[in-house]
Order: C-alpha cells, then structure tokens, then sequence
C-alpha cells in the first residue's frame, strides 16, 4: 500500500539517483562513503559508492558466510548488495529491494559494471516484501526503516523471509524520546531521515513483537554530522541492530 510519506521518499530518492537533488538528508553531509573501510571499496563503481545513502556499514557486523542468501531492504544503488556479493561468494545470493524505479536503473547498470552473477534487483516496498518466505538467512538495512510509515509490518515481513534461526543487520537512525506532532507531519523532515526515526526502545519493542529474538545495540553515535539537528528535536543518534528469527 503506498502511502504520501512512500511518494515523498520515493520522489526524494528518485532525484537523488537523477542527480537533481544532492544529499538524502537536506544539506548534511550524511550518506558518505567515509562509513566504510575504505579498501572494502576498491573496484566498486563510483555511482554504487556515490550513492551511498546509508547511516553505517551494516555488511561488516552481519558476519556473512559464504553460500548465504542475503537481502538488503532499500538497497539503493546496490553499494552492500555488492559488497555482500563478494563475501557470499559464486554459490551465495544477494536480492536487493527498493521502490524506487531510478534507483533500480542504477543498481542493475552497477551490476553490469561489475559483473556479479550473484546479485539481483527487485522493485517494491519493505513493508511488503517481493520474497518467499523462510528462503533468506540474513537481511540487512542501512537507514532505511526509519524512513518507513509502518515500521511493524517491516518487521514482521523480515521474520516471514528469514528461514528459521536467520539473522538480520541493522544500521539505522534513532531516538531518544519523541518528535512532536507537528515534527512527525513534517513529510519533507521525514525523507530527510529525521523525523521518521522512533526511540530506540520502541525499534527493538516493535522487532521483539514481530518475532525477533536476542536483539542487541551493538553500537550507537550521536547523529550529528549525518543529519540536521533542530532545537526543540529528541536526541538523535545512528545505531547498529542486531537479532536473530528462533530457529524452531
């Protein structure tokens, strides 16, 4: 079901892959390749790493063995699914996912460029998932649920995916307390990765409802510098999410 805070991303994301709009998050210098170790860069093309759009490097934390099939929700220009690739190897699989139509065409002309067999690119949204169910043994997202209007279903479409004992890697923005009312109508704010985000104990509350099991903060850092922060906004931070789907 597409929504007006979907169409406000997606025509976000859309200008940002057409170069008509330069950062995710309003004038911040977010979504920088800075993010990740730079050598695990080398040989990606530039549009995959100029693309970037994420809030961290949730690849390095998922620990992917090779053989694995992996999924990456808002896989953007692809910068994970392609670096996922190459940890999975030739027997493993990569599907990413996104709704964005422009960011799609970069990602299949990325793939191209390098090759990779392993990986595929399917339109649609992450609340409702163009996968089967328990076919996937890790998902990953980089700063992409928070931008969804209905986090809970997202959730709960990433434990129908998982095969049982499966895992999922989050890096993603979160809060501190609450945004006002006024904030989270902010449709603008909201793709900018800013008022979207939830507190960080309603995120993992709404993963444990959905079925997920020994979900861990790995890590979290102040948000400043990724995206805008405002007077009057709860505290903001980037934080790396891990949990498993139970293996019975």
């Amino acid at each position: 079901m597409t929504t007006p805070i979907h169409d406000v991303v997606k025509e976000r994301y859309g200008a940002i892959a057409s170069g008509t709009q330069t950062s995710c998050c309003g004038d911040s210098n977010c979504c920088e390749p800075r993010l990740y170790n730079v050598e695990l860069l080398e040989g990606l093309p530039a549009d995959a790493v100029n693309l970037s759009l994420g809030c961290g490097d949730p690849v390095t934390i998922a620990g992917l063995q090779a053989g694995e099939t992996v999924l990456d929700l808002g896989s953007g220009a692809g910068i994970d699914c392609f670096l996922s690739s190459r940890q999975v190897g030739p027997t493993g699989h990569v599907i990413g996912v996104d709704m964005t139509p422009a960011m799609l065409a970069k990602a299949n002309a990325n793939k191209a460029k390098m090759g990779a067999t392993n990986v595929e690119f399917r339109q649609g949204q992450i609340e409702a998932l163009p996968v089967e169910s328990n076919t996937v043994d890790v998902i990953m997202s980089n700063c992409v649920i928070n931008l969804s209007p209905d986090k809970a279903a997202v959730f709960r479409e990433a434990v129908r995916v998982l095969k049982p004992g499966g895992r999922i890697s989050i890096s993603d923005i979160v809060t501190e307390g609450d945004f006002s009312a006024e904030l989270r109508a902010d449709a603008a704010q909201w793709a900018e990765c800013v008022t979207g985000a939830i507190d960080a104990k309603q995120y993992t509350g709404m993963m444990a409802e959905a079925g997920f099991t020994d979900i861990t903060l790995v890590d979290k850092s102040d948000a400043e510098g990724i995206i805008q922060i405002q007077p009057g906004m709860p505290r903001i931070y980037s934080a790396r999410i891990t949990a498993k789907k139970p293996s019975a």
